[in-house]
């Protein structure tokens, strides 16, 4: 191969990574007010300047940041920044530049558990309906494994895994559709109320028990009331929490025990 064919072929696998570098930076810039709604990004050729990219990377990346609602592009008068009620607020990358920072915005963590107070108990309530033998298995497992959980990383891996099984036993693609969604929530959400009151993960264990009992008795009603439960401890904590509550997500992975007297 020519070193000119050598070149090009490195340059279209790195092509993927740049974009994404430049669409994150740009996004969490845009997330954290740093370049606020109303604002016009820098002309295409300082983008490229600025990350060292061609134009269709840059292109790539805004075009990207558009169809997630956070820029408007207009033909001769720039990309323009949109205010957040545009933005696809359950957009799994929009949902991490939002909560990634040291300073989590409290606002924003009680507007996600209004979204989830009326998705998961409906989706608890289907969960009831039509849950399968391997479904209700993938859900007592996540159970099992809150109950078992000693530390913050195996706590929020399973109780993620419980909620995500409840979603996908409703069978309902788009309820399915959630899944990033609830996903990268659930991590904003664990890292803010379980440093809120010693023993919250312990003392909400039985409201996510009693959610898997009804949906294993294809009880629909209590299954969604024992979500609720779920989701009205959780509101509980993170109303407790002082506005821009501190990340405490600097210790070393799995070092914090969960257990508490």
């Amino acid at each position: 191969m020519s070193n000119a064919k050598r070149v090009k072929s490195t340059e279209k696998r790195l092509k993927p990574g740049r974009i994404h570098a430049v669409l994150t930076t740009l996004g969490r810039e845009i997330a954290r007010e740093i370049i606020p709604a109303g604002a016009v990004l820098p002309p295409e050729n300082e983008l490229e300047s600025r990350f060292g990219v061609g134009r269709g990377v840059v292109r790539e990346a805004i075009k990207m940041l558009s169809g997630k609602g956070l820029v408007s592009v207009r033909p001769r008068h720039g990309t323009h920044v949109l205010p957040r009620r545009d933005w696809s607020l359950l957009d799994r990358d929009v949902l991490n530049w939002l909560v990634g920072d040291e300073q989590l915005d409290r606002d924003l963590l009680l507007a996600i558990q209004e979204v989830r107070s009326i998705i998961e108990p409906a989706a608890a309530a289907l969960a009831a309906t039509r849950a399968t033998k391997l479904d209700l298995q993938r859900i007592n497992a996540a159970l099992m494994a809150m109950e078992a959980a000693d530390n913050q990383t195996a706590a929020t891996a399973a109780d993620k895994a419980f909620h995500l099984a409840i979603l996908d036993a409703t069978h309902n693609p788009v309820l399915q559709g959630f899944r990033g969604a609830i996903d990268t929530i659930l991590t904003a959400v664990f890292l803010v109320a379980v440093d809120s009151v010693a023993g919250w993960f312990e003392d909400n264990i039985p409201n996510h028990a009693a959610t898997a009992r009804a949906i294993e008795e294809g009880d629909a009603n209590k299954a969604r009331k024992a979500m609720e439960r779920v989701l009205g401890l959780t509101h509980s904590q993170l109303s407790k929490k002082s506005v821009g509550a501190t990340r405490r997500d600097a210790r070393p992975r799995g070092s914090r025990t969960l257990r508490q007297s």
